[in-house]
């Protein structure tokens, strides 16, 4: 998962003139990037921690080994994470169970990082059918998930798409059922729509996850993040983390609920 601290974007359109800019792109102090998820699959569940770079640094985030990680829960069960690899801390007995509140502490010199996140109950996911969608005689195809929102619940939801297994990473897809409490939800995800062709083997992978994770995301894509839900690539600023101390990254709490079928237009 890779981050790009404060990028600048600098767009000007003068008519019929041209002028120099010059941008002052000040180096940023590294900062801690943590990245985790508990879900309602079976685990082991994954937490990874990277120092994030400068601007003007290349895109290598050096792992950070030797932190003490722990995942806890209001049920009173609590796993101290494994460093399998440099920076990877894995759960050894932790299971994820929807309507959890889930802690998550990490101990890294004589600074604790913290965040909680309550997973979401599921929502059942139906079907995945396709449309074709375009304009200017294109007929390109476009896949939507179905399926029955709860009355009366706020629910935030998240999509990754695979295309022939392989996770496209064009945007960020994810919404709230604010203009849709208890419809039935049919609704296009953008990310493919230009490359699917029938016949292609499509994987929708969805997530129910709580709000500070909604913020997240969403504040992500807004700013031009890509790579897919939780692997998030680089992104013109960082959006608001729920992880303490000023540190980069997300811990989630979420439901995983998949479909795969084949690209098919009837």
């Amino acid at each position: 998962m890779r981050y790009s601290i404060f990028i600048v974007t600098a767009l000007v359109c003068l008519c019929s003139c041209k002028k120099e800019v010059n941008l002052n792109l000040d180096d940023a102090g590294p900062h801690i990037v943590i990245e985790g998820a508990v879900t309602d699959a079976a685990g082991p569940y994954t937490v990874k921690i990277n120092m994030s770079v400068n601007f003007k640094a290349e895109n290598t985030f050096p792992p950070v080994s030797g932190g003490r990680v722990k995942i806890s829960d209001n049920e009173g069960h609590s796993d101290s994470l494994i460093e399998t690899s440099p920076g990877v801390y894995m759960t050894q007995t932790m299971t994820g169970k929807p309507g959890n509140t889930y802690m998550l502490s990490v101990q890294l010199g004589d600074t604790l990082y913290t965040a909680a996140s309550t997973m979401p109950f599921p929502v059942p996911f139906d079907s995945i059918t396709f449309r074709r969608a375009g304009a200017f005689g294109k007929k390109n195809i476009r896949a939507v998930p179905n399926f029955q929102d709860p009355p009366g619940v706020k629910n935030y939801y998240l999509f990754n798409e695979y295309l022939n297994g392989v996770l496209v990473t064009k945007d960020i897809f994810v919404f709230n059922d604010r203009l849709t409490d208890g419809k039935y939800i049919t609704r296009d995800l953008r990310n493919t729509d230009d490359i699917l062709h029938e016949g292609d083997s499509l994987e929708i992978a969805m997530y129910c996850i709580d709000e500070p994770i909604f913020n997240y995301f969403n504040q992500l894509d807004q700013s031009g993040g890509g790579g897919g839900a939780f692997n998030s690539a680089a992104a013109p600023a960082n959006p608001v983390s729920n992880i303490s101390n000023g540190a980069l990254g997300y811990f989630s709490a979420h439901t995983i609920r998949e479909r795969r079928t084949k690209v098919h237009i009837e």
